[in-house]
This record gives structure tokens, sequence and C-alpha cells, in this order.
């Protein structure tokens, strides 16, 4: 079976690019106390080596890195610099370094991280904090994704463009360069860390790539699920994702007014242990909301009077058409309409294949379901099937504009591309409950 027959693709395919790479602390030659005996001494060598070279020569091979790989990075000797002053406990237990031997052995405790190799998916969209240069009627928009390299590693990428009136959608060229925020201040709490991130004033937004920080993210940020949130007139940009250790998991809080600086806040509850929690994009009767999964099936409404504290929730919806039968979930934060909250949920059927439907939530109490997709709106259909995981189609969050969802969407887990979908056509198909 095919698509709904109102869905237009856009064929407007992100795929991973390789050549795009950070500069990242070269393991295990970091600071002495996250090293084992051997690691440490390790390291010590690799100081007295450079240590040992002569100063033309060390000034010849600094202009030699530099050269290579200056059309790759910007302001290299600052990112060696740097590194070096990560490392001033090792540095000590040598003599006084010049300048030139300081960026040399930051140099050698770096290495180039393809941050997308091999996958850029899982994307969620909203509106651009800075709609200037707009076209008339049209908007600008951020699109968040999940890009992933060596050893199965997620980070969180980002991409600007424009929606014309007409529903069209065009995505920004990427720059050649990428990087990675500094960290502004770390806090810690009962829950774990929380960080303040900061780039660079001025970088375009496809630059900037946030890599996992802590140890609980330390194999992944995936699955962000970003929303513009009406914090009583205030927009503040808030995404929930998922932490993963490379043995547990937990949700995670990311929040921006600008996506310039960041601020990443574990959380705590019962209901916070699990993958997929979206954010409605206001307080409703007071409360935050959340749409969670927690029983690996069923879909959970959950308030809490705390932003960074989830506990419990309610079973609202559960699967019900085949298409669904082995669970279901959400696709990112609710949409308001005049209608009700409209939910894109993904569903789990034969042969695990994933597909994209719809539920239409009642506007005072989110509990209450309206109406439902006896049938996906979107499907895995020949030519987006395959990939790392075949058979799935997946979205971490649309947007509204003009009478029509604009939704990104993954394909098999390794790119991602566009629809739209007109918001009057797609009520009508929703079947009542």
């Amino acid at each position: 079976m095919s698509d709904a027959t109102f869905l237009k693709r856009q064929a407007l395919y992100l795929r991973p690019d390789p050549a795009r790479v950070v500069v990242r602390p070269f393991k295990p030659t970091t600071e002495p106390r996250d090293l084992n005996p051997t690691d440490k001494n390790r390291a010590n060598h690799v100081v007295d080596r450079v240590l040992a070279l002569d100063d033309v020569t060390a000034a010849s091979l600094l202009a030699d890195v530099v050269e290579n790989f200056v059309g790759r990075h910007r302001d290299l000797l600052a990112v060696f610099e740097a590194r070096a002053g990560e490392m001033e406990e090792a540095l000590q237990a040598h003599k006084k370094f010049s300048q030139v031997q300081r960026q040399l052995v930051g140099a050698y405790f770096m290495h180039e991280y393809s941050f997308e190799a091999a996958a850029l998916f899982n994307p969620s969209i909203v509106a651009h904090p800075d709609q200037s240069g707009a076209p008339a009627g049209g908007r600008r928009f951020i699109l968040s994704l999940r890009a992933v390299g060596e050893g199965h590693v997620s980070s969180l990428t980002f991409r600007s463009g424009v929606i014309t009136a007409e529903g069209q959608v065009s995505v920004d060229p990427t720059t050649r360069f990428a990087w990675i925020p500094r960290v502004v201040s770390r806090t810690s709490g009962p829950a774990g860390d929380t960080i303040d991130l900061a780039f660079h004033p001025g970088q375009d937004i496809s630059e900037h790539v946030i890599f996992p920080i802590t140890d609980a993210q330390s194999n992944g940020i995936e699955d962000a699920r970003f929303v513009e949130f009406d914090d009583d007139g205030k927009r503040i940009y808030y995404a929930t994702f998922t932490a993963y250790s490379g043995r547990a998991i937990r949700s995670e809080l990311i929040e921006t007014t600008d996506f310039v600086s960041f601020r990443m806040t574990p959380l705590s509850g019962s209901a916070s242990r699990n993958k997929g929690m979206a954010l409605f994009p206001r307080r409703l009767n007071g409360a935050y909301v959340m749409v969670g999964r927690q029983d690996n099936e069923n879909l959970h409404l959950i308030t809490s009077d705390r932003m960074d504290h989830w506990e419990g929730g309610q079973v609202f919806l559960q699967p019900k058409f085949p298409w669904e039968f082995m669970q279901i979930g959400n696709c990112g934060a609710p949409i308001e309409l005049d209608e009700g909250w409209l939910l894109l949920t993904h569903g789990v059927g034969p042969v695990r294949r994933y597909s994209i439907g719809a539920v239409l939530l009642d506007k005072r109490d989110p509990a209450k379901v309206l109406a439902r997709s006896r049938e996906p709106l979107v499907r895995p259909i020949p030519s987006e099937r395959e990939g790392y995981v075949p058979n799935v189609v997946y979205t971490c969050g649309a947007m509204r504009h003009n009478g029509r969802i604009i939704l990104p969407y993954a394909v098999s887990d390794t790119f991602s591309n566009f629809a739209t979908i007109p918001i009057a056509r797609l009520l009508k198909t929703l079947e009542g409950v």
C-alpha cells in the first residue's frame, strides 16, 4: 500500500557527508587522572619527544601540520593551544614550554572525527529565531539532525532553510567547517551535571555540532525533539533527547533561545528513564506536559510542575491498527491546531516496519483522543527502504506553516527527506474514536 495520496515528497535528500569533520581530544592521552599508568607514560613519552626537537624542526613541523589541516578547520593554532591548556597537569612534569612546543603537543593530542560519516537522520524542525530575509508569506527554519560517525556515536547537528508561502522547502548549503562548542560552566546536581555550552557568535548554524560530553552521553546524544515553547510570552526552544552511555539510557533536556548558547540538563523522575519524551509547546492548566512511552508499547501523558522532573503518567493511546500492533511512539512535539492537538506518531508493524501516522487530541484535555489514522501517512516505499536499519521512516518533529504540516523525516536510519501535508485533508482522513 502507498502513502496517503495528499502527501507530497520534496525529494530534498540530506545525506551523510564524511568530509565534514571536527577536531576532538585524542584518547587515551587526556589528563593524567583519567589514564592508567601505561597511558600516562605514553603521554609523557610523546611530550618528551616533542621537547627533544630543536626549535627550527619544531616550528617546521607545526607549520606543516597547519598547512595540512588549515582548509579543514578554523583557528587551528588556537585549538591546539586550548588542548595544551587542558593538559596543564601533564605538562607540569616537564620543563618550560615555548608557544610552538605547546601548540605542537596540543596537535599530537587531537584527532579528526567525521561526525556524520555513517548517518544523518531523525530530524526535527522549528521556526528560526531570526526571520529576517524570509520570503513573503514564507518562513525560515532550523532543522536538528542526529549525526552518526565512527563507533556509532551520535551527536546533534543543525541546518537552516526556507519554506515558501506555497510550501516549497529548501535547505541552505553547509559550510566546510564544523565546531564543537566550548563548555562555559558545569554544575553538579543530584541527577547529574548541568552544562552550559556556547558557540562563536556569527558562525553558520551548519557548523554547530553538539558532541557527547558527560559519561551518561558518552555513546550518543540521540533523537532530539525540538519545540518552540511559549513561556508566558517568552520564546524558548527546548528539546528532549536520549543520552546513551553504551550501557544505559535516560532522557535529558537541552534549551536555547538563539541556537548559539545551550544548556543541557539531566531529567529526573521515573518517567525520564525511557526514550521518546516530547514536550507540549506551552503549559496546560498551569502544568508542563509531555508525551512519552514508558512501557515500550503505549503512549503516556505526563505532567509536572518542574521542567526537570517527571513522574508517572497515564496511558492515553494504545496500538489499534495492524501497522502499529507491535508498538507506538510519538514523532515529536504536538502541534496546536484550532481543532485540537495534532500528534504525529510512529507505529511498528510486521517485519519491524516503521510508519508515521497521526492522532488528534482534545485541546483542553489532551488525554482524550478525538481521532486517529487508520492507515499511515508515510510508509517506507521501495526507493526509501534500504539503509542501516531497513524499512523505517521516522521523524522527531514537524511544524505548521500556512495550512500545511512541514514534515522532515528519516529514511532507514541513514538519510533524511521532507514531505508536506495539507492539514485540512489530513484531518478529514482521521477516524473518530
